[in-house]
């Protein structure tokens, strides 16, 4: 097990680039399932969640071949064998539940493990069986496995009872290779959403409608290998900001897609942050006084993200005034507000969606657990404002998310290291 020790209290300065994004990553390293073909996906994030993607494929037989740093070259061909699936890792991560559209639409009949991951409240997954099911798949449950199989996979509408991203992703690879056009109604319209719907249609697929709530796919009979570069990673991006701000930062962050971000923006601007876009940069200044808001609320794109939820809190903490957070999403996620608490934060949980926070209020260094990978890189924000020096254990959280963090964070100025328990 390994820490971070931070020394707090020093305010960042410098510039920062942000990694390809985590949530693209694992939707399109499934989706090269869908062809026996070669495909090269550029700017993959060396993170733990993205890692362990790549030995589930590869434990399935998929080869793979890193050309450079973050460029992989992978062929899915005549030898893989889902039978061959390492099931101790799936029962670990959670993103694994994206292996449901490719395999199904590859393969016809195969069994996963519950896929595990970040324990942030319900995330069932009956909207993902009941859309397959509509499209013909056959799933049934046996021994902690779950059971997939069909005869052919045939198009039609189907209207998910919820937006779920993992679904509409799962959805759009099976769809892809089925006979007719499937539409999906309340679709998911996240940034990783379209970048996994161009991906396809660079491998042949015929995907319209990506940007809205609305896709329609066309089945094809076959697709073939592509070359696709992953986007800019918009929570890594929104996190180094929020950092930079919390810390009356000097920072200027690289390799951003600026309108991915604009109620992100909008809401630090609200907070009295001094943040400008410049191309694909965020400039942040240091700011004179911040100020509460009235609610941070998350919601589906483009509102605010659930994975921004905890860092927009540690920021209402160094806020003048009352902040309500309420995470309309997850259930789960509130935490790390009685971590913050510790080091000396004014917050109180009023229900398992909502949280006020008080402020301002210094914060000071203690001892502090990560419990989910968003709370852990908002508890590095915190220790980065404190006074005095913080030990955050269970890193191995952060390190699902967020590439080589306390290196790139040394280099704008931070004083945190990586030590062995």
């Amino acid at each position: 097990m390994q820490k971070f020790i931070i020394n707090g209290g020093k305010p960042l300065r410098g510039e920062i680039d942000v990694k390809g994004s985590k949530n693209a990553t694992t939707p399109i390293l499934s989706a090269c399932l869908l062809t026996k073909e070669e495909c090269i996906i550029d700017n993959i994030p060396q993170i733990s969640d993205v890692l362990k993607m790549i030995e589930i494929l590869q434990s399935i037989g998929v080869e793979t071949e890193w050309i450079e740093k973050g460029k992989l070259k992978m062929k899915a061909g005549d030898n893989v064998d889902p039978e061959k699936m390492d099931f101790e890792i799936v029962g670990h991560m959670r993103s694994s539940i994206l292996l449901l559209g490719s395999l199904l639409a590859r393969f016809k009949k195969f069994k996963i493990k519950q896929p595990g991951g970040c324990i942030i409240g319900a995330r069932p997954v009956g909207v993902h069986f009941e859309a397959l099911e509509a499209l013909g798949a056959k799933i049934t449950t046996e021994n902690g496995f779950y059971c997939f199989e069909a005869e052919k996979l045939i198009g039609k509408t189907i209207i998910l009872k919820e937006f779920s991203v993992t679904a509409t992703e799962n959805l759009m690879m099976a769809a892809s290779l089925a006979e007719g056009i499937t539409t999906i109604k309340i679709a998911a319209i996240e940034p990783h959403v379209q970048d996994l719907g161009r991906f396809l249609n660079k491998m042949g697929a015929r995907i319209k409608g990506m940007g809205i709530h609305t896709i329609e796919i066309q089945g094809v009979e076959k697709l073939h290998g592509a070359k696709h570069k992953i986007i800019p990673d918009p929570i890594e991006a929104g996190t180094f900001a929020i950092a930079a701000i919390a810390t009356k930062g000097n920072v200027t962050i690289n390799n951003v897609n600026t309108h991915e971000l604009d109620l992100v923006i909008e809401k630090l601007r609200e907070i009295g942050g001094n943040i400008e876009t410049k191309n694909n940069q965020l400039l942040i200044k240091p700011s004179l006084r911040l100020k509460a808001v009235r609610k941070i609320e998350t919601r589906t794109y483009p509102g605010v993200p659930t994975d921004l939820q905890a860092p927009f809190a540690v920021l209402a903490t160094q806020a003048e005034g009352t902040t309500l957070i309420h995470d309309t999403m997850y259930e789960g996620r509130l935490a790390y507000i009685n971590e913050l608490n510790k080091m000396g934060a004014n917050a109180t949980i009023c229900d398992p969606h909502r949280a006020l926070i008080s402020g301002p209020t210094p914060l000071y260094g203690q001892d502090i657990t990560s419990f989910d990978l968003r709370a852990g890189a908002t508890l590095v924000i915190a220790a980065l404002l404190a006074e005095g020096k913080s030990t955050i254990d269970n890193i191995a959280q952060i390190d699902r998310g967020y590439e080589d963090i306390e290196i790139r964070l040394q280099d704008i100025g931070a004083d945190i290291q990586r030590v062995e328990n």
